[in-house]
């Protein structure tokens, strides 16, 4: 056969037969007297497992891991192992989709976006409760720092936001907050109200929601990004504010 009839005969392409050629998987065969190879029955029989393989969903490294065991003994070992990856994505496939029902099931989709549904309902129950710019960007960082929260960091920010919503006194507080730091978006970093807003912001700020050791790192890139976010004198009071709460923090661990 020549390479145009062997790759009719199996379904592929004459290119993917050069490919396996090239990757060592389908060896050469004999040529004749005029140059074109001239491919035999074994040929085929290798090139079909070769496809079959790879439909299943072995790459090309597993093919020739097979292919070099001439007793077959390593494909049932590479097929349980392909069988338990396929298990683990048809798990997270799963996962996945039940999440996605759950948002599409709830009221409406949060303006931050996908986030999970503990996170989505607690935004729902909450959004009547402020009413002010800067509240809104505090939606947008619990959404990212949810993100890429462990489960149980994930359950530790849920719980702390859900005890501020949950205190009308916290929740007067944390709107007060927000009005001040909404009032510096004009002002300069040394305005005055930036002290004001930090302490106010410190205050309601639940302490369940920072890590066991506060510090902070001004060189951090992601702080750079994260104050330049806001406007310079709000920017400002959220420093202040960190610095009031890893102040309070040392005085609790030094008590």
């Amino acid at each position: 056969m020549r390479i145009g009839e062997l790759a009719e005969a199996v379904g592929v392409t004459t290119r993917t037969v050069r490919h396996y050629h090239h990757l060592g998987l389908l060896a050469e065969p004999e040529r004749r007297t005029n140059g074109y190879r001239d491919y035999t029955l074994r040929h085929a029989v290798v090139l079909a497992r070769i496809r079959r393989l790879t439909e299943l969903g072995l790459g090309l490294a597993e093919v020739r891991d097979v292919l070099a065991d001439e007793a077959g003994k390593d494909l049932v070992e590479v097929l349980t192992e392909l069988d338990e990856d396929l298990a683990r994505q048809e798990a997270a496939i799963r996962e996945r989709r039940g999440r996605l029902r759950a948002l599409l099931d709830g009221e409406a989709l949060p303006a931050e976006g996908p986030v999970s549904p503990e996170l989505a309902a607690l935004f729902a129950e909450t959004a009547h409760l402020y009413d002010s710019p800067m509240a809104a960007r505090d939606r947008e960082v619990l959404a990212l720092v949810e993100t890429a929260a462990s489960p149980a960091e994930r359950e530790r920010l849920i719980a702390a936001v859900s005890a501020v919503a949950g205190s009308p006194e916290t929740v007067a507080m944390a709107n007060e907050a927000y009005a001040l730091l909404d009032a510096l978006a004009d002002a300069a970093p040394d305005d005055p109200g930036v002290e004001t807003a930090a302490r106010r912001l410190a205050a309601c700020t639940p302490r369940s929601l920072l890590p066991d050791t506060l510090t902070i790192d001004r060189d951090s890139s992601f702080l750079r990004a994260f104050y330049a976010d806001f406007a310079p004198a709000q920017a400002a009071a959220i420093r202040r504010s960190l610095e009031i709460l890893m102040e309070d923090g040392s005085r609790g661990a030094d008590g």
